[in-house]
């Protein structure tokens, strides 16, 4: 028998192997920004809602840290993280939001019905923002100290048991 016959099965094992890897190692869902301990780019947003104002770059760095949380409207899971966003304020955070291609009605009505925490929200209606802070997706926030270097991600909603974690991150900052 000719060694050409078994280079076809040797192939289609070396695949089989290769597939029965990866597929046995952890899954790695989320994409970090690689802008962690960068300052923010350089940004100025219009406001996304009447009653808050728009935000740019520049606010951040006064000295105060503070959450910028990445939402829209049309995020269900962002729904889910309003309570925690609403207990982080009450506890002393200053949170900036940035609408992700949202319209002011649908981002008031948002707010109307889950609570308003931020103090300021802008419209990135391209993701030309989220996308440069290394946003992946919605929601996601970061903690951004007061030189305006982001220090953490936070990827996902966040859940009752990270409220103290993300008010140790704002600490760490010199809040």
């Amino acid at each position: 028998m000719s060694w050409r016959l078994w280079v076809p099965l040797l192939l289609f094992a070396g695949f089989l192997g290769l597939a029965g890897y990866q597929l046995s190692q952890p899954k790695d869902e989320f994409v970090e920004s690689r802008m962690i301990g960068e300052e923010l780019p350089f940004f100025e947003l219009r406001p996304a809602a009447q009653d808050r104002p728009g935000i740019a770059s520049a606010q951040f760095r006064d000295g105060q840290p503070r959450l910028l949380n990445i939402w829209a409207s049309w995020c269900l899971p962002c729904i889910a993280e309003a309570p925690q966003l609403e207990r982080l304020q009450r506890s002393g955070a200053q949170i900036v939001g940035i609408a992700i291609r949202d319209r002011p009605e649908d981002v008031a009505r948002f707010l109307a019905q889950h609570g308003n925490p931020y103090a300021a929200i802008g419209a990135d209606d391209l993701s030309e923002v989220q996308l440069g802070i290394g946003s992946s997706g919605v929601p996601e926030t970061f903690v951004i100290d007061g030189q305006g270097r982001i220090t953490y991600q936070h990827i996902g909603d966040i859940r009752a048991g990270d409220v103290p974690m993300l008010l140790e991150e704002l600490r760490k900052t010199g809040a």
